[in-house]
């Protein structure tokens, strides 16, 4: 390699993160806000402004089967009326569950909602079937976000295409019952961009985004600003970096920052949206007040936050969905031929 090379190479990754930097204040600057509940920022290119926060589908399942039904269904309504109306859900959460406890709650509500779920399945068969479960559960005739949910193994991208489950979600879109498609993932920011990589423009792409993920296989370094270059909506997700115990997040459990800071570095990114787990009232009172009238954080409060972490962060032990597979559903590991361990 020429020094020539070396010098032309290093101009043009100045000129990237010049043009990622941009794109990503574009974002920030985007946002809105009334005052009369969460702010909104735009979804990607979709011509959607969504709230800031979103409305966890795993953790209001949890809620419904621990505290009961009334308790989640009264904590949905109360964060609608607090401007927190993107709901995310999915197919597999608590084997349905987490879908019909939701079309419960917003049965007669539906239009303040902008409702995402997910779609578990990558053929066409399996995602339509996938489809018309979750619209009856939801109790709803359309899906505004549907997306193909844990991109996390390496030929996932390719089974998406191969098998047939992007012509069944372009087909449902066609008829009315999708609006929007994109997909998650929460293993390794190289599937991600093998996932943005191939033949189709995403409305949004959901990722971790917290304070740690930016020393462990970092997608605000390495994803974010090819989504924000392609008009990709990001999505966030692992505000706290996961819940072990399925209660108390692994950054504040580890003592490194406090739940509501977690927010706060989260929506200071240009995500479109971060999705925020509601189990308990604490966790809604807390979302609700960590995103009213949100500014983002300069540019020291963030590089101090993440001072605090970088020794814990650079090795995956607060990131457990990335560097092992205790977070990664039954049904896809199943799918993907690994056996799952009983547990009781």
């Amino acid at each position: 390699m020429t020094d020539e090379t070396t010098r032309r190479d290093f101009l043009q990754a100045g000129v990237a993160a010049g043009v990622a930097l941009g794109l990503a204040e574009e974002i920030l600057g985007a946002q809105q806000d009334n005052g009369k509940g969460l702010p909104t920022r735009p979804l990607g290119k979709t011509g959607e402004q969504v709230s800031i926060l979103c409305l966890g589908g795993w953790h209001i399942g949890q809620c419904g089967k621990d505290d009961g039904e009334p308790e989640a269904i009264k904590m949905m309504h109360e964060a609608i009326d607090g401007g927190m109306t993107f709901f995310d859900n999915a197919w597999d959460y608590h084997d349905g569950y987490a879908e019909e406890l939701m079309g419960r709650a917003i049965t007669d509500r539906r239009d303040k909602v902008f409702l995402m779920t997910k779609n578990c399945e990558r053929d066409y068969k399996g995602s339509m079937s996938n489809l018309d479960d979750s619209l009856k559960r939801l109790k709803t005739d359309r899906i505004d976000l549907w997306q193909f949910h844990e991109i996390n193994y390496d030929n996932d991208p390719e089974w998406v295409f191969e098998k047939g489950g992007l012509k069944a979600a372009l087909e449902a879109q066609k008829a009315g019952k999708v609006r929007f498609i994109g997909f998650t993932g929460h293993k390794d920011p190289r599937i991600h961009l093998e996932m943005l990589g191939q033949p189709y423009k995403w409305a949004s792409a959901q990722m971790p985004i917290n304070i740690c993920d930016y020393f462990y296989r970092s997608f605000q370094k390495n994803v974010v600003p090819v989504c924000l270059k392609n008009g990709v909506g990001v999505i966030g997700m692992k505000t706290l970096a996961g819940s072990p115990d399925g209660k108390n997040g692994a950054i504040p459990a580890a003592g490194l920052a406090t739940g509501e800071e977690c927010i706060h570095y989260s929506l200071s990114q240009p995500v479109s949206t971060q999705v925020v787990g509601i189990r308990i009232r604490r966790d809604l009172e807390q979302a609700l007040k960590a995103g009213r009238g949100f500014k983002p954080l300069d540019k020291d409060q963030l590089a101090a936050m993440r001072a605090k972490v970088e020794e814990a962060a650079g090795d995956g032990r607060i990131e457990l969905f990335k560097s092992t597979q205790h977070f990664d559903g039954p049904h896809h590991q199943k799918q993907h031929g690994f056996t799952v361990e009983e547990t009781s």
